[in-house]
């Protein structure tokens, strides 16, 4: 065990002294290390931040959640808007018949959503969504209430006139979130009162339910104060516990093609809009970048390999006479292949750290410009070690072979 620490020890004595002394050389052959690693590094750094965000929107829209609505989620020149706009919109009534021919669902719920002012004295809000739910909605979507609490079971049974506001919505109305419970606001002609507010959550890179912006009522109040053909509307339905997308997606096409009486050869008049299935084809992107990023910061890597490989090769030349003399005492070659491999490895641990270190400036910069946090995480750091290590040792590999191989005798009379 000491033995071992000492050789670690000398190895990375002689990393540091051949920086030290040779600073230029060094440096330019450490630099494709350090450019190979921020390339690599900085586009996982980048990816995995922004897939955290975006799955974490996704999530907001539902797990194992389908949308039942009269547009399809996509587009493109190709997009056949023509042949959707003859299409039905979702029915309140529909709501019951999909409850109870389904074995599959867990929560349904019907939504009505709408823009208005939201006034409050002087305060007027302008152009506010606020959603006229039914009482599955919060089974479905997680709603955290920071004040006060949500909707009861009486109220949406009732229509009564009481708000659930997201937190941007009550700070702009009342200069603290927290101090909206109990007021009332007026929505579209009429006055309700606010029982709730909803907790920050921040921009998601998916739109989706931007609960800070948003507020929310009991169905049976909305339809009495909106004109339902002038509003937008939807079902959402849950999946039970372990039943897949696709077996859920297949179930609802039968009933809804069902309720609505088509024939075999009628095509579906609904879009049964999967939020798993745009999960996976985005992580079927993420891949293919991080692969791009892979490839690019390969190639700085390669150069890297050979301009530590050189260090190496004139490090051994340069040592030649301390080789024999080692060797002389009986140091055996594992010793002295072991040194000069860790030595490699320190030189590009080095390097690795550097453009870990430039990693690390760029997530500061992002963070503050972009709408979501860039983060490094330590598993990323592990793998950008890693693969300094891997470079490190394949570039020593054959310098330290050579040097391992050196004759005693001849090493020491070498100048």
């Amino acid at each position: 065990m000491r033995k071992t620490s000492l050789v670690v020890w000398n190895s990375l004595k002689m990393a540091l002294a051949e920086l030290k002394v040779n600073k230029l050389r060094t440096f330019l052959s450490l630099f494709g290390v350090t450019i190979g690693i921020f390339c690599i590094i900085g586009v996982l750094t980048t990816v995995q931040s922004l897939q955290t965000n975006v799955q974490d929107g996704l999530k907001d829209l539902g797990g194992n959640t389908i949308y039942i609505q009269k547009w399809p989620w996509g587009g493109g020149n190709d997009f056949p808007w023509w042949k959707y706009m003859k299409r039905p919109e979702p029915k309140y009534e529909e709501l019951k018949p999909i409850k109870e021919m389904s074995n599959y669902t867990d929560a349904v719920a019907f939504l009505l959503f709408n823009s208005s002012s939201v006034e409050h004295k002087d305060n007027v809000l302008q152009n506010v969504t606020w959603y006229g739910a039914t009482e599955d909605f919060s089974r479905i979507q997680d709603i955290k209430v920071a004040e006060g609490r949500y909707l009861s079971a009486s109220e949406f049974n009732n229509g009564t006139p009481v708000v659930v506001m997201g937190y941007e919505n009550a700070l702009k109305l009342f200069g603290e979130a927290n101090k909206a419970i109990g007021k009332q606001v007026q929505i579209a002609g009429r006055t309700a009162t606010i029982v709730g507010t909803v907790k920050k959550e921040g921009q998601s890179l998916v739109g989706g339910w931007d609960f800070d912006n948003i507020i929310i009522v009991p169905f049976n109040f909305c339809r009495q104060v909106v004109n339902e053909r002038n509003a937008g509307r939807f079902l959402l339905v849950k999946g039970k516990e372990g039943v897949s997308s696709q077996d859920l997606k297949d179930e609802l096409t039968g009933i809804m093609r069902k309720i609505r009486k088509l024939s075999p050869k009628e095509e579906d008049n609904f879009a049964l809009n999967d939020v798993t299935a745009s999960s996976k084809s985005l992580d079927g992107l993420f891949s293919s970048i991080n692969l791009g990023g892979f490839v690019i910061g390969g190639f700085s890597l390669i150069v890297g390999l050979f301009g530590i490989a050189n260090i190496m090769f004139v490090t051994v030349k340069e040592r030649t006479s301390q080789i024999g003399l080692k060797k002389a005492i009986g140091a055996k070659r594992s010793y002295i292949l072991t040194e000069f491999l860790l030595e490699s490895s320190f030189l590009c641990i080095i390097g690795g750290l550097l453009g870990l270190f430039l990693v690390w400036l760029i997530t500061v910069l992002l963070s503050s410009i972009l709408p979501f946090k860039v983060f490094l995480s330590l598993g990323i750091v592990g793998l950008g070690l890693g693969i300094s290590i891997a470079v490190g040792l394949l570039a020593g590999f054959i310098p330290a072979l050579s040097a391992s191989k050196l004759d005693a005798v001849v090493a020491i009379r070498s100048k």
